[in-house]
């Protein structure tokens, strides 16, 4: 009885004065939010171009920044009329179990600004940074906000992760400590192709390549150890699996390094008589026996 008290003193007030107000203030609102976006947007260019600074924290507040001013804008209006002030007060303090029923519903959407502040803290992943989500989604961070997390694929999609499920999943970051990446590629060859000609070959064509970094250190230098590496790994069913160790500066020169040798080491493959096997069945029929004293 007490709540409709408040709600019949509060429509004595004038409504249009009351929603001139209200529009001001959002208006106002809208107008810091986007005044104060442009210049952190600005700084986080200018600090990643100049002093290389990591841009996640910043784009993380860029986006809390509408939350958080338009919650003080909502908390304002309410706060400087009587009337509204007086109902806001006999809605919060009667409305206990409707504010169960909206945190109950709000368990995942707290979880997801709560695993979003975690991120940001730890840094598992950056903005910028070519990561894998489990064992499907891989792309590049684009945008990190209190809900969910943003990765372009290489497709040029956008994958929209909640921040919660992104947090509880296995993240492989090709850019956590350093972006160069030692690439590994595989080549079968047959049982009759010359193993050494095979890693020469693989030697050469990666060498050229001119996404190659040579990686050594001045003592593996002096030891003569190759720019590439390739070893035998196995002998399958019919093939011998050898595997080369090509460095690159990141992850995306890496794959087209990959697809590029690919191409050149079939052709040297080709020219100087390395085969590549495909698998071979060999079937056997056995006639059944006749049996004894049978026709």
């Amino acid at each position: 009885m007490h709540l409709v008290f408040e709600f019949l003193n509060f429509t004595k007030y004038n409504w249009l004065n009351v929603s001139i107000y209200a529009i001001g203030v959002f208006f106002i609102a809208f107008i810091t939010l986007k005044t104060l976006r442009a210049i952190l947007n600005r700084f986080i260019r200018k600090s990643s171009q100049s002093l290389k600074v990591d841009p996640t924290q910043y784009k993380f507040l860029s986006n809390a920044l509408g939350f958080l001013i338009y919650t003080a804008a909502f908390t304002l209006i309410f706060y400087s009329i009587e009337s509204l002030r007086s109902l806001g007060l006999t809605l919060f303090a009667g409305a206990g179990i409707l504010a169960a029923i909206v945190g109950f519903a709000s368990q995942a959407a707290f979880s997801n600004i709560v695993s979003g502040i975690f991120i940001v803290i730890f840094k598992p992943f950056r903005v910028g940074d070519i990561v894998r989500v489990g064992t499907l989604n891989m792309g590049t961070i684009e945008d990190i906000t209190l809900r969910h997390t943003v990765i372009k694929d290489f497709e040029n999609r956008r994958l929209v992760i909640p921040n919660a499920v992104i947090s509880s999943e296995t993240i492989h970051n090709a850019n956590l400590i350093e972006d160069s990446i030692n690439n590994h590629i595989f080549f079968d060859i047959s049982y009759d192709s010359d193993i050494d000609l095979a890693t020469r070959i693989i030697q050469e064509e990666a060498e050229k390549h001119h996404f190659f970094r040579d990686k050594r250190t001045e003592e593996e230098k002096q030891k003569d150890i190759p720019k590439v590496i390739v070893r035998l790994l196995e002998f399958t069913d019919s093939s011998q699996r050898l595997r080369a160790q090509v460095w690159t500066d990141d992850p995306i020169e890496g794959f087209e390094l990959k697809c590029d040798i690919h191409r050149t080491i079939k052709k040297r493959f080709d020219r100087e008589g390395i085969e590549i096997p495909f698998p071979h069945r060999t079937l056997i029929y056995k006639e059944k026996k006749e049996k004894e004293g049978g026709k």
